[in-house]
């Protein structure tokens, strides 16, 4: 077996280092993964001015583009032929919620299954997380389960993991998307040309954080298992916009 592993902090980030090894004790590895971190970076591609490769060493490289565009990269030509899935992180902090529409790390893996491939994105939740080791094993329990089960073709999973030692999960559920509140206001400051500058504030708490969110899930102890599918149209709207636009 084949592993694409990318992430959004960068090839040198712990969590994408943990990640790498803990899969390669089931699977051949390689690692195509941005020069720095690209958090926020969403699916952008580098469209307008070269990616440049770096080698590290055996099978890792960096690229000086985001996320999508390490993965776009490998699976477009770079690499000799397809692996058989993409992993992406760990994330460095959680994606719950509508933190997907913007993660880096999730993006990663939707490229993935963009491009044909099954895709998972894994997240250790919190602020100062340390307990890589608990992502890495649920990571490779979750290939391992791919490897004999397949889901559909369609479907990529976004896997947010409590950051706890892993005989002290609760679980791993299936949840699906919370919602947060709105972001805290911006952070204006001084730079020191005495211009006014802005921080983007913190993601808000979670506002649809009830039973059956990823949300719950993680406030349990559980690792949260999200499907997440590329096809954005909201199809049980299409008959009420027909009418809409006949009218």
């Amino acid at each position: 077996m084949k592993i694409l592993v990318s992430n959004d902090d960068g090839y040198l980030a712990r969590g994408i280092n943990t990640l790498a090894a803990a899969l390669s004790e089931i699977a051949e590895v390689i690692v195509v993964a941005p020069d720095r971190n690209h958090s926020g970076a969403s699916n952008s591609l580098t469209l307008h001015s070269p990616l440049r490769v770096h080698k590290v060493e055996e099978r890792r490289f960096f690229v000086t583009g985001t996320p999508s565009d390490c993965v776009h990269l490998a699976l477009s030509g770079f690499l000799d032929e397809d692996p058989d899935i993409v992993v992406s992180g760990i994330n460095h902090g959680a994606n719950l919620g509508d933190d997907v529409i913007y993660s880096g790390t999730v993006a990663a893996a939707m490229e993935g299954r963009f491009l044909g491939l099954p895709a998972i994105a894994v997240s250790l939740v919190g602020r100062h997380a340390e307990h890589f080791d608990t992502a890495a094993r649920v990571a490779t329990d979750l290939v391992r389960k791919l490897q004999d089960n397949p889901l559909p073709g369609d479907i990529m999973l976004n896997v947010n993991v409590p950051d706890l030692p892993y005989e002290e999960l609760s679980g791993v559920e299936s949840a699906r998307l919370g919602f947060r509140h709105r972001s805290e206001p911006l952070v204006p400051m001084q730079d020191p040309q005495g211009k006014t500058i802005y921080w983007i504030g913190p993601a808000g708490e979670g506002a649809d954080a009830g039973p059956g969110t990823d949300f719950a899930a993680i406030e349990r102890g559980a690792v949260a298992v999200t499907p997440l599918k590329v096809d954005l149209t909201r199809h049980e709207a299409l008959p009420q916009l027909k009418g809409w636009l006949a009218d």
